[in-house]
């Protein structure tokens, strides 16, 4: 009886709020972190530091979503050795979820994905444009960018999906098991 009260107040508490951001922080920054290292896979570990974002927004708020990117984002500005790699995280998958979650509150599915292809596609933009600023050109596309958009959207597409499917299980099943 205890128990089940206590986990009824540490539930509803700030306590739960903060312990829950302090590790998913730490979890985003070593997913980070391990990018910047890793010679292959780094996608799956930004797509994996992007889903600590939606978890504070499911269990705190947007507010504290918005302030969990910007923690991330700086925290891991300052341990992350090689800086051009956070790039991506703070353009777009630290991002994401954030967008997300306004885009999925509009009526209509077909604003929703209007929205997100929009966002996704103004992050393609900078990412080319950054490439050829920053990186000096140094990064060749080989095959056509007529060809390249549109697959890259492809495998956007399929990110969005599987993030439903992530927050759907996190709601349904391991929500449960953290509390």
């Amino acid at each position: 009886m205890a128990d089940r009260q206590f986990r009824k107040n540490y539930r509803n508490s700030s306590s739960k709020v903060i312990a829950l951001s302090g590790i998913f922080l730490a979890l985003a920054v070593l997913s980070l972190y391990a990018q910047s290292l890793a010679p292959a896979g780094k996608l799956s570990l930004y797509a994996l530091s992007s889903l600590f974002v939606s978890v504070i927004v499911i269990e705190a708020g947007i507010y504290a979503g918005w302030l969990f990117y910007l923690a991330s984002s700086l925290l891991a500005f300052i341990l992350v050795p090689n800086k051009l790699s956070l790039i991506p995280y703070f353009a777009f998958f630290g991002l994401y979820g954030l967008i997300k979650h306004y885009t999925e509150k509009m009526p209509g599915s077909t604003a929703e994905y209007i929205l997100k292809f929009i966002f996704f596609n103004a992050c393609l933009a900078l990412a080319l444009i950054l490439s050829k600023t920053v990186l000096l050109g140094r990064m060749e596309i080989k095959v056509s960018l007529w060809l390249v958009i549109p697959a890259l959207e492809v495998v956007f597409a399929v990110y969005d999906y599987v993030y439903s499917i992530f927050i759907h299980v996190y709601i349904n099943r391991l929500r449960k098991l953290l509390f």
